[in-house]
């Protein structure tokens, strides 16, 4: 083992011990990485200790494109949506897709649910009968040891929905839950679920302690763990898109409007039923989902794994998204369960995220999931479009010229005549590379 790259007590250095252990120990130029690091921080010293408090040990901020998707129109109501994300293509997509269906009557969005999950799982070896005759007292018993926990909920029109007794596992012997549903209203709610959880847990064992209808022999409960599921299934938002297929319009290569919708309807099935094809085609949905959460200070990978499950609830994983041509109309439509926030968390604290919301017009939770859903139904629809049309290769990496230029280090003059060169031809790193060098005089090795 390399001594040197051990360390005890690095959480109690200060930011710049921490730099200087790291660069000291782990690169080869220590004062330019070190410098390089500093260069990160933020220049407002109470904002930079705001995201310093977000996490153990920073050292430096990450920094991301912070873009925007202008003219969507969501339930007649024109939202520019704001995105963290880097890759090129998706923000000019999501914005084309809105633009494309502005004039088209826009999107239509619908929650479908609410409902967020939480479980205290135990291990108990008695009688169930037992257990479920005595459930409504200790169901009254749990409710009334949270109150002063689901006061404040209450009062905003949320709390606890219900508790119920599952059997977890039949290859778990005595493995239970106590599965409860909730209402969280704006905010997202893991404090909140998991406060009450905890108190559940405890309650239940005091009253198994204590209630006279126990066996003796039977009052042992090992609780196992109390925690939220971010599988949330009933809280649901649907967004869709429609119009008749004539006002599809015309698309690259003389595709009809008629051609265009059979081919999106089929690449649609395609992702229904390839789950090859599915985790790609939802990847393509999230690139857009993905976004805005970071923009509002949400928890993407809560709605990723949440999202990928409910892709899987058939036994399968499939398409997120559907399509259907009914008496000449179009139709696309994405359901999704999406678990998000306006208030609480980084939602208020991460001044970038304070400032998405603002931009949005401070939605409430719902307004917030049916704009995400309405995006990620905008990039899917992006996306199959070039995929059924001109490829998707062509305006990717028509945007990803850009990022080639900046790591060949390109002048802004040998820019311009890159990007004119390359307008009707297909792009590509060692292309742009070979024409570059060619600019400059230069010889490159293939």
């Amino acid at each position: 083992m390399n001594n040197k790259k051990t360390i005890s007590g690095f959480s109690k250095l200060s930011k710049r011990g921490k730099i200087k252990w790291i660069v000291e120990n782990f690169f080869k130029n220590p004062e330019s990485v070190m410098r390089e690091l500093a260069s990160y921080w933020h220049s407002n010293e109470d904002q930079q200790k705001i995201l310093d408090g977000f996490s153990e040990n920073t050292i430096s901020n990450f920094p991301m494109p912070y873009g925007v998707a202008p003219n969507f129109v969501i339930n007649e109501k024109t939202y520019c949506v704001p995105m963290v994300i880097e890759e090129s293509s998706v923000v000019a997509a999501a914005s084309a897709a809105a633009k494309f269906w502005m004039s088209r009557g826009g999107f239509t969005t619908e929650i479908l649910g609410m409902t967020k999950l939480g479980h205290v799982h135990f291990v108990w070896q008695g009688d169930i009968e037992i257990l479920q005759s005595r459930f409504d007292d200790i169901k009254k018993k749990l409710l009334a040891d949270t109150e002063d926990i689901t006061k404040n909920m209450q009062a905003r029109g949320g709390g606890i929905q219900d508790i119920i007794l599952k059997k977890t596992s039949d290859e778990i012997p005595g493995s239970y839950q106590l599965l409860a549903s909730f209402e969280t209203c704006d905010s997202m709610g893991a404090n909140f679920i998991n406060s009450c959880l905890e108190q559940f847990a405890k309650s239940f064992k005091q009253f198994m302690l204590t209630d006279s209808a126990i066996p003796d022999k039977d009052r042992d409960v090992e609780i196992i763990m109390s925690i939220l599921s971010n599988y949330t299934p009933e809280c649901l938002v649907k967004a869709f898109v429609s119009c008749p297929v004539d006002e599809l319009g015309n698309f690259p290569n003389g595709m009809s409007a008629q051609g265009f919708a059979k081919r999106f309807k089929d690449a649609i099935d395609i992702a229904i039923h390839d789950p090859y094809r599915a985790v790609t085609h939802n990847k393509g949905i999230f690139n857009g989902i993905d976004a805005v959460v970071l923009a509002t200070g949400n928890d993407f990978r809560a709605i990723e794994s949440c999202g990928h499950a409910y892709a899987s609830r058939s036994g399968s994983y499939s398409s997120l998204s559907a399509c259907s041509i009914k008496d000449g109309q179009f139709y696309f439509e994405l359901i999704i369960p999406l678990s998000v926030g306006t208030v609480g968390g980084l939602t208020r604290l991460h001044p970038m995220a304070k400032r998405s919301l603002e931009l949005l017009e401070n939605p409430s939770a719902e307004e917030l999931m049916q704009i995400i859903a309405a995006t990620g139904l905008a990039q899917n629809f992006a996306a199959v479009r070039s995929l059924i049309t001109t490829g998707i290769q062509q305006g990717h990496m028509k945007m990803h010229l850009q990022n080639i230029l900046i790591q060949l280090k390109a002048t802004e003059e040998e820019s311009k005549r890159v990007i004119s060169h390359f307008d009707d031809k297909v792009v590509s790193y060692s292309g742009v590379n070979q024409y570059l060098a060619e600019i400059r005089g230069l010889t490159v090795n293939s």
